[in-house]
């Protein structure tokens, strides 16, 4: 027998060390906030609506009226519908960067979360607020993937990697994970702790 005979015959096959071990699947459970549907997201927006058209009508209004300026003008560049775009938009930017939640999310216990970090940052806030809203304002049909989309994604989450959840609800999801265990790992497991010996006391 040559030595590269001895050295094939010495080691242990692949096969055989996969046999040697045991694959056992852990389940752990995870709680996380649920994310916020469509029809509760949708309910929080005409709240939100209300409020900035009450802070335009308090707000706006009588100063237009003063200074006789046309309230009627329904074209873009009009003066009403450019100080409404502002404050619509500031409103959004500002309540999510703040406070997290605008007052339509606050009363249905709502509020924007990032997917990628702790905080909602500057850039988080104007992608999904600013930029991400106009895409969706200009085409509204976008607002349905809010029920389509992973976590309840809409258009403007998309882009500023966001979503809304409820604040107090949660929802557990269980991730299944495999444990690698070999015999001698097994029989340490198994193995009685010793008992500690008992000093005489003096």
């Amino acid at each position: 027998m040559t030595n590269n005979d001895f050295v094939l015959q010495g080691a242990p096959s692949i096969s055989q060390e996969l046999l040697d071990k045991t694959v056992t699947p852990t389940v752990m459970t995870n709680y996380q906030l649920k994310t916020a549907g469509f029809w509760v997201r949708f309910w929080a927006f005409v709240l939100d609506g209300l409020v900035i058209s009450a802070i335009i009508g308090i707000a706006v209004n009588p100063i237009f009226y003063l200074m006789d300026w046309s309230l009627s003008e329904s074209v873009w560049y009009a003066p009403i519908s450019i100080i409404s775009a502002v404050l619509y938009y500031c409103y959004f930017v500002l309540m999510t960067k703040f406070f997290g939640q605008t007052l339509g999310k606050m009363a249905l216990g709502l509020r924007v979360v990032s997917l990628k970090q702790d905080k909602l940052q500057w850039s988080d806030v104007l992608f999904r607020e600013w930029i991400g809203r106009l895409i969706s304002n200009i085409f509204t049909p976008l607002y349905i993937l809010v029920a389509i989309l992973p976590d309840n994604q809409g258009i403007h989450d998309y882009f500023a990697e966001t979503t809304v959840v409820h604040e107090k609800v949660y929802i557990a999801k269980e991730t299944v994970q495999a444990t690698v265990q070999t015999p001698a790992t097994i029989q340490e497991a198994a193995k009685e702790p010793e008992k500690l010996e008992e000093k005489p006391e003096e």
